[in-house]
């Protein structure tokens, strides 16, 4: 059950509008790391979580925060694009900026945010995993927090308005904090004997010979690979021989038309 609170999670107010900055600002809520993308990943992570308790809890707090960061960021949009030229004429001093507006933003939401990137390219349930392994999904939950703090980064270099700075320094420090309860959360699953790496690791290797589990392949010129942790205490394999036949392919059906 999910209650709202009228009150914003944190201040999504920019000094003035900016309708160019509002696209770039697309990426942030329904870009591929967007907070569209971690809020669903998260929740539907801890719906499906098998284990009842601390794990589940952690999905579903960091998933509800996601969702106060897609209301954040959907305000801030909506705010930017306040008096926002509808054409060429209503901007003649800057008119480098009106065609960097994107249309959609006042043809298809009356001034308002998308759940699309900063291309229009809409968002999509695809970006969400939630595959039922918590070691793996928690890595993926590292990676798309990495992701996101990236693009806050260069979107904060981006814009000169105090309070669009202001809450992007918000959303990079919980970024921040989010980065480093995920890395806790998988070595607390080492820690509690409930999952460890390689994922899964309650299936054996199909193959009778374990060296394939074991051995670096370098396919690159030189030993420079070598050089790497990845690479220690473990057998090296320089340009590894081809194992396999060359493949000869029968004919299709004579339906499909191949060659």
């Amino acid at each position: 059950m999910f209650n709202h609170v009228k009150q914003l999670r944190f201040e999504a107010r920019p000094d003035g509008p900016d309708a160019a900055f509002a696209r770039r600002l697309q990426d942030a809520l329904g870009g591929r790391w967007g907070a569209l993308t971690v809020a669903n990943q998260y929740l539907m992570q801890g719906w499906t979580c098998r284990l009842p308790g601390k794990y589940r809890d952690l999905l579903l707090d960091m998933g509800t925060e996601e969702l106060a960061h897609v209301e954040m960021l959907s305000t801030m949009i909506t705010r930017l694009l306040q008096d926002a030229p509808l054409t060429a004429n209503e901007n003649e001093d800057n008119p480098a900026q009106c065609a960097e507006i994107y249309s959609a933003h006042l043809v298809q939401a009356g001034a308002g945010p998308l759940l699309a990137d900063s291309n229009g390219v809409p968002w999509s349930g695809s970006y969400v995993t939630a595959s039922g392994s918590l070691l793996a999904d928690f890595h993926l939950n590292v990676s798309a927090e990495a992701q996101s703090r990236l693009r806050l980064a260069r979107l904060f270099h981006m814009t000169g308005d105090p309070g669009v700075k202001q809450m992007l320094r918000y959303l990079l420090a919980r970024d921040t904090m989010h980065q480093k309860v995920w890395l806790a959360a998988i070595q607390e699953l080492r820690d509690d004997g409930i999952e460890h790496m390689p994922v899964p690791e309650a299936f054996p290797d199909a193959v009778p010979d374990d060296a394939y589990a074991r051995t670096y392949l370098s396919f690159s010129d030189g030993e420079d690979a070598a050089a790497g942790g990845w690479a220690d205490g473990v057998p090296y394999e320089s340009s590894p021989a081809p194992e396999g036949q060359s493949p000869v392919l029968p004919p299709a059906d004579p339906r499909l038309y191949c060659s």
